[in-house]
């Protein structure tokens, strides 16, 4: 398989009253289409292994290579393009516009690229159907459930069709149901949009579909599994 994304010797070090190592050195190299699961406990390093991996923290040393390009030496217009074009971010807070409507907020990273054109309400009615929110269009986020959210979360994330989704938590603040449910669409888009997935939790167990699951504890990297 294609390696889509590789971390090399990266670190993460904060300077203060003294000096901080989040994240060791850390090698890890992500196959196009595959689950990656990142699981550590609150404090564990594992959200800002993520931010660095989705172009939106510098490592303090080290390199992430985007298919085989050093993410981090493009110049920043390069930069923005593969962050709003090619990935694509969920949250556990979610992190919806409350004042836009869903359908607003869905569309929003189309606006940021400036790629908003006449298929682009296609484009969304297809993915809010697809995600079962197709009748909360023209709702405000406050008027949805949690799961609800969430699920605009990532139609707004896909709206670019992005190759990499990273998730952070994304199931957090959900109870257990709709945290499956969540779970099953990530696992269906896998499927078939051949989408790679990388997902931190602190949950022991999130996907029954085939993935790799690391630990991150203190800022070290181990590889607990491959089920692929």
């Amino acid at each position: 398989m294609t390696i889509i994304l590789k971390a090399f010797e990266i670190t993460k070090s904060y300077t203060g009253n003294h000096m901080e190592n989040v994240l060791q050195k850390t090698n890890l190299s992500f196959e196009q289409g595959t689950i990656n699961v990142i699981k550590g406990k609150s404090g564990s390093g594992k959200s800002t292994f993520l931010g660095i991996l989705g172009g939106m923290e510098n490592p303090s040393k080290g390199k992430v290579y985007y298919k085989n390009e050093s993410f981090y030496d493009l110049p920043d217009s390069e930069q923005a393009v593969i962050r709003g074009e090619k990935f694509g971010f969920v949250f556990q807070s979610f992190q919806l516009i409350p004042e836009l409507t869903v359908r607003e907020n869905i569309e929003l990273p189309l606006r940021f690229i400036h790629k908003k054109n006449s298929t682009s309400e296609i484009r969304i009615e297809e993915l809010a159907n697809e995600l079962g929110i197709i009748s909360q269009l023209d709702k405000r986020p406050s008027l949805l459930s949690g799961g609800e959210q969430q699920r605009v979360a990532i139609a707004r994330a896909l709206i670019t069709n992005p190759e990499i989704l990273f998730a952070d938590e994304p199931t957090g603040n959900l109870d257990e149901t709709t945290s499956k449910s969540i779970v099953n669409i990530l696992t269906k888009l896998n499927n078939e949009k051949n989408l790679t997935l990388i997902v931190v939790t602190h949950e022991q167990t999130l996907f029954n579909a085939p993935h790799l699951l690391y630990s991150l504890e203190n800022g070290l990297l181990e590889v607990s599994y491959n089920n692929v």
